[in-house]
């Protein structure tokens, strides 16, 4: 037999390694003829900086669902009717859409561009304006602080979840081992407003679920009970499996966390509307107080309610976006994200007040006896209230699921906030993302074991006043004056002309480099001014836990001073020219060198 070796063809790429493709064609004469090629094997995709390209989300809807996702969390579904109630019904809605209009999405699609132009997370954005990077980690530790507690409101879900599956709910009657002899039935009970007795709900949130009565306070917490722990270990478990792979996975899961809450309340909705008193309850939630608007509280709490529900500051929005294409048209998903936030906000109510009114109706009690805020809203009255419900438990574990699914996608986005900041400031992270994952999620599960012990809702509440109030405002204003005063807002707008085509309108440039700014520092001042010590109940915290407090909220913010003075230390050269390097662009530094720096001239101040 003979065989015939065909040549080898020329490579075009002599470098790197190479593999041989050998292919065997065998003729009808029994010739057999061997072709051996060089292939060289495919190389990850990398940008022009040669660099390796970054992971992208799989398909545009999943950056949309997982931002929607978490910018729609449980303050969506119990602050904002309550305070639309408290604050002249509909009238509130004036002060909400103003603020919204001139913060809310400025700062918002602020984010998204920020985060998208640059591809990297929180901290690493800054090498727009090195001496700023501090803000990145002022936000990445606000989100780390919220982890520690807000994953304990979705154990509290998962165990009322797991407590719906019975044919009597525990929380109807006064007769269960926690209950005290204060507990009283609404339908015995007119003035629930008395300090001395507690409905069944009261007693089996506060009783059965939190076990409160065996603390005395912050610093009598005892143990941490098993079945709050077991469902904080089944959150953390969904947690790491969602974000252990980036994107990719979490922006799968989002298209049941993000969607679900949008079933269930159109859900209860309907089911709530057909209560006798749930017309009662959203006349008193849609009712127009124009009077209100003459009160100062009034415009604070929508301004506050604009910050926090956005979900601005938390360096989450800027992870997000890191992960979309380049060229991704930011601007629109800015404007349809945060709009779908504020409709949800409102749709809420509809739900929440229909359940109020049927409660008011149903004891024969005042509305405002019966509405309240925070987690007595969702762990007290709209429990009661399904408890009386044919079919209860079946609309029990309905609404917890609800919960479970609004809470889970926003803990997802505050875990991403934090894991992406740090792998894309520290390199080597990304090879062991999975192994950081896990470092995280832990670390959060065991710092949350404090508020599943016995005096775990004092820590919960001291959490909750400081970890994220004063320095998710002031990390937000110092982000908003980087960006715009000293990156400057025409730079700004021309790298979002480079991503979708057309710079951002005169509007948004005003509201970036003026209207944003002012809002945020008069909202810090107020902040400041309008401090109360945080309690619970009849509770006071002592003065060693305002000050743990106190030290939490500053050790976030002075991330800011502390970074600028160790980059202005650590750069050559005398004190302008360590200042120079600080405020210009890292790709720009060049023109450092020869003296070009847009910072020192009067124009890049003046110019919008």
């Amino acid at each position: 037999m003979s065989s015939v070796i065909a040549p080898e063809k020329p490579s075009s790429n002599t470098m790197g390694p190479k593999e041989v493709e050998l292919i065997l064609v065998k003729e009808q004469n029994g010739v057999q003829f061997t072709s051996t090629t060089l292939v060289t094997p495919a190389a990850p995709q990398t940008n022009p900086s040669g660099e390796e390209e970054r992971e992208t989300w799989g398909k545009k809807i999943d950056f949309l669902l997982s931002v929607i996702g978490f910018a729609v969390d449980l303050a969506n579904v119990w602050r904002f009717p309550y305070l639309c109630y408290k604050n002249g019904g509909g009238a509130f809605l004036v002060p909400y859409l103003f603020f919204m209009v001139i913060a809310g999405m400025p700062l918002f699609y602020m984010e998204l561009a920020l985060g998208q132009y640059n591809r990297e997370g929180a901290a690493g954005v800054w090498k727009i304006c090195p001496i700023f990077k501090g803000v990145g980690f002022t936000v990445i530790l606000i989100s780390l602080y919220v982890g520690f507690y807000y994953n304990v409101i979705i154990s509290w879900a998962l165990f009322y979840l797991f407590s719906s599956f019975t044919r009597e709910l525990p929380w109807v009657h006064c007769n269960n081992t926690w209950n005290s002899p204060n507990c009283s039935d609404w339908a015995d009970n007119n003035s629930v407003s008395d300090i001395y007795t507690a409905t069944p709900a009261q007693e089996y949130f506060e009783r059965g679920v939190l076990h409160i009565q065996d603390s005395n306070g912050i610093d009598d917490l005892g143990r941490p009970r098993w079945q709050l722990t077991a469902c904080l270990a089944v959150v953390i478990v969904l947690l790491y499996f969602s974000l252990w792979k980036g994107v990719k996975t979490s922006g799968k899961v989002v298209w049941i966390t993000a969607t679900m809450p949008y079933v269930v309340l159109t859900v209860l909705l309907l089911r709530g509307v057909t209560l006798p008193g749930a017309i009662d309850g959203i006349k008193a939630y849609l009712s127009v107080d124009f009077l209100r608007l003459c009160d100062a509280k009034v415009w604070i709490e929508a301004a506050t309610q604009i910050c926090f529900s956005l979900g601005v500051g938390f360096g989450v929005l800027i992870a997000f976006s890191s992960y979309n294409k380049f060229s991704n048209n930011c601007y629109r998903d800015a404007i349809i994200t945060s709009s779908i936030n504020s409709l949800t906000s409102f749709f809420s109510g509809f739900v929440v007040f229909s359940f109020l009114g049927y409660m008011s109706h149903k004891h024969n009690v005042a509305l405002d006896k019966v509405a309240r805020d925070g987690a007595g809203l969702v762990f007290v009255i709209y429990p009661e209230a399904i408890a009386t419900l044919p079919g209860s438990s079946v609309w029990a574990v309905i609404f917890f699921i609800m919960l479970l699914t609004l809470g889970i996608d926003s803990a997802m986005g505050g875990m991403e906030s934090v894991i992406t900041g740090l792998i894309d400031e520290f390199k080597f992270l990304h090879k062991h993302r999975e192994l950081f994952t896990l470092f995280i999620v832990v670390s959060t599960f065991l710092i949350s074991l404090f508020c599943v012990t016995n005096g775990g809702m004092y820590v919960f509440t001291l959490l909750d006043h400081f970890a994220a109030g004063t320095s998710i405002l002031f990390g937000v204003l110092i982000e908003a004056i980087g960006i715009a005063w000293f990156y400057g807002v025409d730079r700004f707008s021309d790298d979002i002309k480079e991503m979708i085509g057309h710079r951002p309108g005169r509007y948004w440039r005003l509201c970036w480099k003026f209207v944003s700014p002012c809002f945020l520092l008069f909202m810090v001042v107020v902040s400041f001014a309008t401090f109360n010590p945080p309690n619970y109940g009849s509770y006071m915290f002592p003065p060693w836990a305002n000050m743990l407090g106190w030290c939490l909220a500053m050790s976030s913010m002075t991330m800011v001073p502390l970074y600028a003075i160790y980059k202005l230390c650590t750069l050559p050269g005398k004190f302008c020219h360590r200042l120079a390097y600080a405020i210009t662009p890292e790709t720009e530094h060049h023109l450092v060198d020869n003296g070009e720096v847009r910072q020192f001239t009067l124009h890049h101040w003046l110019v919008v």
